[in-house]
């Protein structure tokens, strides 16, 4: 383990991984707990148009992710207030107009499928330093933010009819949380790439659901699942020579199925229903 985080890009790898885990961890508990994953994984191809304008215009990826995110919500929006289709078509629709979009842009650069390829499926063995800046200022306001708003969010999460009464804006309180759901995956797509990014924004919340049902233990274990993902898949990709970013991603969702498995062989032992055959 030692020797394959000798390198100076495995170590910057490593690190990579580590804050998108922690920014997809804060973020992707409400997410988990609300239900919105459908709702993520659109935003999470929604901002591909964005990052693509701007690495072809050579602005930054960030600032493009950002603008692109918040198109993204306002449509999704609109259409759910203004229209009678219901939101999960509305999302759906802009999930597949948006990566179109993403798609049609980046064709017009001369390296396409290198573009292509680096950010939809990432390539975490080649962040910079100055990535890894950027991803730490975005993961430390994906932090404050969240320790900030806990409470609209905790009131939007189990009760917002009652959020709304204690004039809590539950509408403002759900645009905040997708601009940190936005700038999670801003602060991830470098290392896993725009579409591999949901396998760390829902499997170690959601693993760490099966085991726990207080938030903020949960936000902490799931950082603990995904570190460990992060590792894992750092390990096999190293000595195994397989995408990095695919590898922490499929890690993250073996986890789920490996503790599912664990928590329901628990429950059946600790079962009533398997006392009295264990008495005879």
């Amino acid at each position: 383990m030692i020797e394959a985080f000798e390198p100076a890009f495995m170590q910057r790898a490593l690190v990579a991984g580590l804050l998108a885990v922690v920014a997809t961890s804060v973020v992707g508990t409400w997410v988990v707990l609300r239900g919105l994953a459908f709702l993520g994984d659109a935003l999470a191809h929604g901002v591909i148009p964005g990052i693509a304008v701007a690495v072809l215009w050579g602005l930054s990826p960030i600032g493009g992710a950002l603008v692109a995110a918040a198109v993204m919500a306002a449509m999704v929006t609109l259409v759910s207030s203004r229209t009678a289709v219901r939101e999960d078509t509305g999302i759906g629709l802009l999930f597949v107009g948006m990566l179109s979009l993403g798609i049609v842009i980046i064709s017009k650069a001369r390296s396409f499928a290198t573009e292509v390829t680096a950010l939809l499926f990432g390539d975490v063995l080649a962040v910079t330093r100055s990535d890894i800046s950027s991803q730490l200022i975005a993961t430390g306001i994906v932090l404050v933010l969240g320790l900030i708003l806990y409470r609209p969010f905790l009131a939007l999460t189990f009760n917002s009819l009652k959020a709304q009464s204690l004039g809590m804006r539950p509408r403002l309180a759900h645009l905040a949380m997708m601009v940190l759901l936005a700038l999670s995956i801003v602060a991830s797509f470098r290392a896993v790439g725009t579409l591999l990014v949901f396998g760390l924004l829902v499997g170690p919340p959601a693993t760490a659901s099966l085991i726990t049902s207080r938030i903020p233990l949960m936000m902490v274990t799931s950082v603990l699942f995904g570190s460990t993902a992060v590792v894992a898949g750092l390990l096999v990709s190293f000595y195994a020579d397989t995408a990095g970013g695919a590898t922490m991603a499929g890690m993250s969702v073996a986890q789920f199925f490996l503790v599912l498995a664990v928590t329901e062989i628990v429950a059946a032992l600790r079962s009533p229903d398997r006392l009295p055959a264990a008495s005879s």
